[in-house]
């Protein structure tokens, strides 16, 4: 049988369960993960029940307590679900995390619902990432379906840290060696391959200074005055930034914010310490080590010279840019092939401002790129908003496309 006649069949069997994938993504979204605060393993443990069904086996890899509670969460199983078939294949791997940002306010549907709408199903991870854990397992299964000679292997890493940075999810497996596979395709949107993403630098800087009263100010050291200088310096640089050009599609500049300040005791008092956390993402074309040099001189410079005011500054992560590695093209072009028979249309193939942890494979060696179910754009699907969603037909040609690009890779050889 020709891989057209499998690929046909392949698409044929995702039609006839396509409403089991809604239903099994309904289940998942209907599981809270919010993190923070991070208690994520009952979602794992669900999944690994799930999974149970067709006769799979999840791995479970819970992280040490200590080492998650230190990380700022509650708690992180991750699962591994190996499929190997015969000698002479790659092992490929297929990536989603579970875990989320709380809803927020302003929902209309309810974030944990799972309610369908207007050819749309409406829940938190909708659309970011658990709909590649339908997308992922019903490819994986349409391609078992066909009874064909497959050869090498699949895995489904399904994985609970991607908000907070990724370092206790793939970081974890790979740096305990427990998986090595040869591509991966981690989760992304159907419309646009993405090869490339930004880095991101995070700090947290403490301003101290000495609390007085308010009718006083001159007898303390105003914190809050010192942070205002430091955010004076970071405004200020931000222009700059925007001269600074990614040569690769889809990324344009660095960019730099504050996002949460926090001090002082009551209206009355002149604030003793202030902290201030901020982001720095940085093009590919940066180096982090000098840009985080650069930050650390800028705040420095910013207080120069303020009596009484001290500053500590605490790098609170350090997400390196995904590159493209050799191989990743052989993805590509499987992907971009199966697409255009599948969705009638040349997909995009583009770099993202976003960082994600599908950059840990890179940095461990493996060609990866970011495809899955989900929009054109990150803001059609309110991504991270109130009322995220995922439109089903895009749920659907994901996985037809991630489904007959798996058959490429471990399907009987022409």
């Amino acid at each position: 049988m020709s891989n057209k006649q499998l690929s046909q069949r392949l698409c044929a069997w995702i039609d006839q369960h396509f409403d089991e994938e809604v239903g099994v993504l309904q289940q998942l979204i209907r599981i809270p993960t919010d993190t923070p605060p991070g208690n994520n393993a009952p979602h794992a443990d669900a999944v690994a029940e799930l999974v149970k069904a067709w006769g799979w086996s999840a791995e479970k890899y819970a992280v040490p307590q200590q080492q998650v509670a230190d990380y700022g969460m509650q708690s992180v199983t991750n699962l591994i679900v190996r499929r190997p078939y015969a000698a002479g294949g790659p092992t490929v791997a297929l990536n989603a995390h579970g875990d989320v940002v709380p809803p927020g306010e302003g929902w209309r549907h309810d974030p944990y619902g799972g309610e369908i709408a207007d050819g749309r199903i409406y829940g938190r991870a909708s659309a970011v990432s658990k709909s590649d854990f339908a997308s992922y397992i019903f490819a994986v299964r349409a391609l078992e379906a066909l009874g064909a000679d497959l050869r090498g292997a699949l895995e489904l890493h399904f994985t609970y840290d991607e908000e907070f940075g990724g370092l206790l999810g793939p970081g974890w497996l790979l740096e305990q060696k427990l998986t090595k596979p040869d591509f991966v395709i981690a989760a992304g949107f159907s419309y646009n391959i993405v090869t490339a993403h930004n880095a991101c630098l995070q700090f947290e800087v403490t301003v101290n200074g000495k609390a007085t009263h308010g009718s006083m100010p001159e007898t303390g050291h105003d914190a809050l005055q010192a942070a205002t200088a430091i955010l004076n310096a970071i405004y200020a640089a931000v222009p700059g930034l925007k001269e600074i050009r990614s040569a690769i599609p889809g990324i344009s500049h660095p960019t730099m914010i504050v996002g949460r300040i926090d001090g002082g005791t009551n209206t009355n008092v002149a604030p003793g310490k202030v902290v201030l956390k901020m982001d720095r993402r940085m093009i590919p074309e940066e180096d982090p080590a000098q840009v985080e040099a650069g930050v650390r001189k800028m705040i420095g410079d910013a207080v120069a010279g303020l009596p009484g005011i001290k500053v500590e500054i605490r790098r609170l992560l350090l997400a390196r840019a995904l590159r493209p590695l050799p191989g990743h093209e052989k993805l590509v072009d499987s992907l971009l092939r199966n697409a255009q028979d599948v969705m009638g249309e040349t997909l995009t193939t583009n770099g993202s401002a976003l960082y994600t942890d599908a950059r840990l494979y890179g940095e461990h060696g493996i060609p990866v790129v970011l495809f899955g179910a989900g929009p054109r754009t990150l803001m059609e699907s309110n991504a991270k908003q109130a009322d995220e969603n995922l439109a089903l037909e895009d749920l659907k040609k994901a996985t037809k496309v991630v489904a007959m690009t798996l058959l490429d890779f471990v399907g009987p050889q022409a």
